[in-house]
């Protein structure tokens, strides 16, 4: 047990040391970018307005109240001193609106899109690879890779591809935002619940159809892999029922599978940011492309660094899990400090 706890706290030391580089980074290259921004904000705010002396006192106050008027490395500890009290700053691009509430609001349609096509696909494609693997036939020879080759689309291609001809040449489904565009969010309002809902088909369709292909594949292996094990056909020998093999046999398939669901679940808010700009979805991709085109640095700050710490997070858990599930890590660790 001291040998695991010594093996959490080194993996804790190093995904400190990840996350301070990735604050660090979150904060800089955003503000690479070329240009401006606070020229836009000042040209927006003062349409019409040609007194020079007026646009420079207006220009002045925007970078004191951004805190761009101060070195870069005094930003940067000012971000993370205020990072510490939940402020991620004050968007550019929807001043005076604060990023937290931004990304309050686009985080949960993130979470209800990504969660569910997760799970779903996740079941569905261990179930596949379980069928796959212990049937074959023509699970082998037609289903499993009609999924693996969609499994082979990016996310974001098959989306292209099934917004065209789903949405724009049958017109089954809504092709880009998260509701109609004549309606205001209101959970209270059955009418947007159902247009909501009818906009969740795509985007979700597309995301557990890549899922399945990746899911499958990894249990089809994992399966056939168990059913050519020597306690396979040590029990064959003794009479086991074969019902009762196939249980352990998918019982131990499966956890390498529900590690890899852990690992999916920590990333989703990152995993699928291409594909929900794509559909136009009201999540955290297309806040981040705004951000992007914008030039919003504190935005693109914002959602990057709930990406990296998610996606942080995510492994941290992984590895902790692996660290209980197969003691041989625990052990290397002991040789490692031996």
């Amino acid at each position: 047990m001291n040998n695991y706890w010594k093996y959490a706290g080194k993996k804790a030391l190093w995904y400190f040391i990840t996350l301070i580089v990735a604050l660090l980074l979150n904060f800089i290259l955003p503000r690479l970018i070329p240009g401006n921004p606070v020229d836009a904000l000042v040209a927006n705010s003062l349409a019409g307005i040609t007194d020079a002396s007026t646009i420079a006192r207006i220009r002045n106050a925007y970078l004191v109240e951004f805190g761009l008027d101060k070195p870069m490395w005094q930003q940067f500890f000012i971000y993370v001193g205020k990072l510490f009290k939940g402020d991620m700053g004050i968007s550019f691009s929807q001043y005076p609106r604060s990023v937290s509430d931004i990304l309050a609001g686009a985080l949960p349609w993130t979470l209800r899109l990504q969660i569910p096509a997760i799970l779903v696909g996740w079941f569905l494609g261990n179930v596949l690879g379980a069928i796959t693997g212990y049937r074959k036939k023509v699970w082998d020879k037609v289903i499993f890779p009609v999924f693996l080759f969609i499994a082979a689309i990016p996310v974001f291609g098959l989306g292209i591809v099934l917004v065209y001809y789903f949405a724009n040449i049958l017109g089954w489904f809504p092709g880009r935002l998260g509701y109609a565009f004549d309606m205001y969010p209101n959970w209270s309002n059955p009418a947007f619940i159902l247009s909501m809902l009818n906009h969740y088909r795509l985007p979700f369709l597309t995301m557990v159809l890549v899922a399945i292909g990746g899911q499958s594949l990894g249990m089809r292996e994992m399966s056939i892999y168990e059913l050519n094990a020597d306690y396979v056909k040590y029990s064959r020998l003794m009479g086991v029922k074969d019902k009762k093999i196939v249980w352990y046999v998918f019982r131990n398939a499966m956890l390498p599978q529900i590690t890899g669901l852990a690992l999916s679940l920590g990333t989703m808010i990152g995993g699928n940011v291409v594909a929900e700009i794509v559909f136009s979805y009201p999540g955290i991709g297309t806040t981040l492309l705004n951000g992007i085109s914008l030039q919003d640095f504190p935005l693109i700050s914002g959602c990057t660094l709930i990406i990296s710490i998610t996606v942080l997070i995510a492994n941290f858990l992984v590895d902790l899990l692996l660290g209980v599930i197969d003691p041989r890590i625990r052990m290397n660790q002991s040789e490692e400090e031996g």
